[in-house]
């Protein structure tokens, strides 16, 4: 047996002994209005996905099919997407896709109070599946990991617990939990959301950042909650809490993320401000986008509606129906209109004269005629009516719409005045 074939079956072994607990529970408040009627890793994403979608898939292109969903902040479109999306997995081999609601509260009678708080809620029926790792991941990031050489190295450093994490400008790095590390990789020091991040020793301009990944060993994590839940003053998160009590007298290591493909640190974002969100999706239409949709090496998986494909009519002069870098999902009808630099979800209706440019379109859009968009994210559900104007003024948008620092301009229903169900 060659060291290349060992070291795949030896991952292979740690993947299937692994327990993945997704949290997915967050609001994420500076998504401001996207975020009112649904979970942030249910907000839609490239088209046709969702947030959520991509830890998941990285972890069923990992070789990890046992997983854990822990919802809790309006779950209902989260709860339903994964109920259509993600029960493909066979339970009489061991897989599955599990949902794992605070509503149960099968510790305490009390929301989650933070993220290690949401695990420790649920251990009874997390060592019911008697994992030897755990790995927990953030549900609310967009990009590709494969999770097995994370679990092979913090095997083979016999670590407590694994930190993933990434290099980010400091200004960004004001966000995250921040790590020092020695030579060999340990962290030596851990601050969540710094005034002042400390900047990596090669490179005063980055920091290193956590991802919100981590790998436990089971039996380790389980004591690690039990004893932080006993502490009243303790917030019960991950970064604030439990990272920093350990780092002075157990093994936790960091874990440089690496491109599943090219080796080098690749494409992630934290699409947590409706700015982040419309650029993210904007970078998917450009010629060659750093993340690649289209990849069958490292497929992203989601569910998605039966539906016919884009079309588009008319051919008159001012009266065409036509699209130009752009990404156009099935359903949509382009009736006589033109779209420039923009990003359309499924079933969206966009009527004649109309013009749309560098704007994203969430699902059930009806755009109206004689309307010109411009830098927009209009959310699903909307009906825009005929002759609107949007992204040329942007005092008379402010007056309807919530507008971004840079200018991007988020219309819901709501803002429009249809008032619809929370189920989305």
């Amino acid at each position: 047996m060659d060291n290349n074939e060992h070291t795949q079956r030896f991952v292979s072994r740690l993947t299937r002994n692994t327990l993945a607990l997704v949290l997915a529970g967050g609001r994420g408040t500076r998504l401001k209005n996207l975020t009112d009627w649904r979970a942030k890793p249910a907000v839609p994403f490239g088209g046709k996905f969702r947030i959520i979608d991509f830890p998941l898939s990285n972890c069923i292109n990992s070789e990890i099919r046992r997983i854990a969903v822990i919802t809790q902040y309006r779950s209902h479109s989260l709860i339903r997407h994964i109920q259509k999306g993600w029960s493909f997995l066979r339970g009489e081999f061991g897989e599955f896709v599990e949902l794992m609601p605070a509503a149960q509260q099968s510790v305490d009678e009390s929301w989650y109070s933070g993220t290690a708080d949401a695990v420790y809620q649920n251990l009874n029926i997390i060592r019911s599946h008697q994992p030897e790792l755990i790995l927990v991941l953030a549900g609310d990031h967009i990009y590709k990991m494969d999770y097995g050489p994370m679990l092979a190295e913090h095997v083979e450093r016999h670590a407590d617990m694994t930190v993933g994490c990434l290099e980010v400008p400091l200004e960004m790095a004001k966000g995250f939990g921040v790590m020092s590390i020695d030579q060999e990789g340990r962290v030596v020091k851990f601050v969540e959301k710094p005034a002042q991040p400390e900047p990596t020793p090669t490179n005063p301009e980055q920091a290193l950042a956590s991802m919100g990944i981590y790998v436990f060993n089971a039996e380790f994590l389980y004591e690690q909650l039990r004893i932080d839940a006993q502490f009243a003053q303790s917030s019960h998160d991950f970064g604030k809490d439990i990272i920093p009590a350990l780092i002075q007298n157990d093994q936790v290591f960091a874990y440089r993320f690496r491109d599943v493909q090219k080796r080098q640190q690749p494409y992630w974002r934290d699409v947590g401000t409706v700015d982040a969100f419309w650029e993210a999706n904007m970078e998917l239409v450009s010629v060659s986008p750093e993340l690649n949709l289209y990849d069958e090496v490292w497929p992203i998986w989601t569910y998605q509606e039966q539906l016919p494909p884009a079309k588009f009519v008319f051919d008159d002069d001012d009266r065409r129906g036509m699209a130009v870098d752009s990404m156009v999902s099935g359903g949509c009808l382009i009736s006589g209109a033109k779209i420039r630099h923009s990003l359309l979800f499924s079933n969206v209706k966009l009527n004649s004269y109309s013009l749309l440019e560098e704007t994203i379109v969430l699902p059930n859009v009806e755009i109206g005629r004689h309307c010109h968009i411009k830098k927009a994210v209009i959310d699903k559900g909307c009906s825009i009516p005929s002759h609107t104007v949007i992204g040329q003024n942007r005092e008379e948008d402010a007056k309807h719409f919530h507008v971004t620092e840079s200018g991007v301009v988020l219309v819901t229903p709501d803002m429009l005045g249809q008032k619809l169900h929370d189920a989305d």
